[in-house]
């Protein structure tokens, strides 16, 4: 906060209970994010019956990967792309004009980006697990390439405050996510043609 607020500047809060309700979605946001584990651990575990056994054995590389890159992409929204949106909001105030943000729209702006970018991050475990339902392969993916651009800006400005700024800085790492969720389906698609080749074989024999 320091870091972004001009020097002098403090936030205010203009109704009675908004810092209470502030530190209750703080407190929230913070139990959310120490909760990420167990809540990819449930959905590992919705989703593990129609695996293969073999598969299964990703319970954990799931968990610590799921969780990894949603505080990865948490942090860099509010490390990176948060000070830039908030610093470029700022920017147009003058001599004139004072900007007065509330302790209630900093925090609606961290959190939004923050919850963001932490989801957006989880798009290479998605692609595997779509990978292996059949859904998707890396042969699709690389041919609705331009498409997935488009989405990718759209999203962009659905999920983040409305400027330019954070906008590109969320389409930027979604693109190069998107890269690696090709690569990701092509691994993963080339182990599910190995299991089920294996399976094939075993099968003939008996």
């Amino acid at each position: 906060l320091k870091r972004v607020l001009p020097e002098g500047d403090k936030l205010i809060f203009t109704n009675l209970p908004e810092m209470f309700f502030t530190y209750l979605k703080v407190s929230f946001v913070a139990g959310l994010l120490a909760a990420m584990p167990f809540i990819f651990y449930e959905i590992w575990m919705f989703v593990a019956p129609g695996l293969y056994q073999k598969e299964k054995k990703f319970l954990i590389p799931f968990v610590i990967s799921s969780s990894i890159l949603f505080v990865g992409g948490a942090l860099f929204g509010y490390f990176v792309v948060f000070p830039f949106g908030f610093k470029f909001f700022m920017s147009f105030a003058n001599e004139y004009i004072k900007p007065l943000p509330s302790v209630k729209q900093y925090f609606a702006f961290s959190t939004k980006l923050l919850l963001a970018f932490g989801l957006v991050f989880e798009l290479p475990v998605a692609t595997f697990f779509l990978t292996k339902m059949g859904l998707v392969t890396d042969v699709f993916l690389r041919k609705q390439r331009k498409f997935a651009i488009l989405l990718i800006f759209v999203a962009a400005a659905i999920l983040t405050p409305p400027d330019v700024i954070t906008q590109i800085m969320m389409a930027g790492p979604l693109l190069a996510l998107y890269e690696i969720s090709i690569l990701v389906s092509k691994l993963a698609g080339r182990k599910k043609e190995d299991s089920e080749k294996e399976k094939e074989e075993k099968d003939s024999q008996a």
